[in-house]
């Protein structure tokens, strides 16, 4: 469980729009094959379209996600979203990861759209990223845009880096949490939630 407080990544300004194309067809090349062959011509393109789209995170803005989606509320019962799908890319080997987590706060006089909490998660999994690290920024981005009393995320994923190279296990998954506030210091808390979250393991 997360305990210091983490420092999450800034935003970055729009990166010039240099071509990424003529990377992969050297890449192709290197590796041994033909860009210039009919089934891969147009492959270049499409790399590189996908991955300025699979790292798009970096270009989005946290705080313009709530937008107006901040209220005021007297409720002060648990709210938790669960099975967020997501899909991210490892920064060690730039392959994918894929996922879901639950995502808890207990409100502090105010509540946050329930859409706006999956959006979160996906700013922050478009980014190279490594799982421990997605699931304290989407915990301490919560916590910072709400100031709830407190913040629970569990995040259950499975590594392309673990299934196509290496070790080649094909039914590991690895399992992160992040507790902030009255999920880490008290066992209730975190007990209700990991319970409305249903949280059974095993993340298909």
């Amino acid at each position: 469980m997360a305990s210091a407080k983490t420092v999450v990544r800034a935003t970055r300004s729009k990166p010039a729009e240099r071509p990424v194309a003529p990377l992969i067809r050297e890449l192709l090349e290197r590796l041994g094959e033909d860009p210039r062959r009919n089934e891969l011509c147009r492959t270049p393109e499409r790399v590189g379209e996908a991955l300025r789209f699979l790292t798009s995170g970096y270009q989005m803005d946290v705080h313009r996600i709530p937008n107006s989606a901040l209220y005021g509320a007297q409720y002060d019962e648990m709210v938790v979203v669960q099975d967020i799908e997501f899909f991210s890319l490892c920064e060690h080997h730039m392959m994918p990861f894929f996922g879901g987590m639950h995502v808890g706060y207990l409100p502090n006089g105010k509540v946050i759209g329930l859409s706006k909490i999956p959006r979160i998660v996906d700013m922050f999994a478009r980014r190279l990223q490594i799982q421990e690290r997605l699931t304290q920024e989407v915990a301490q981005t919560i916590q910072d845009v709400l100031d709830p009393l407190g913040v629970g995320v569990v995040c259950e994923a499975r590594h392309f880096c673990l299934m196509m190279r290496g070790v080649e296990k094909q039914h590991s998954s690895a399992m992160t949490s992040a507790m902030l506030g009255a999920f880490r210091d008290r066992k209730g808390v975190r007990d209700e939630f990991l319970a409305l979250a249903n949280y059974r393991g095993g993340w298909q």
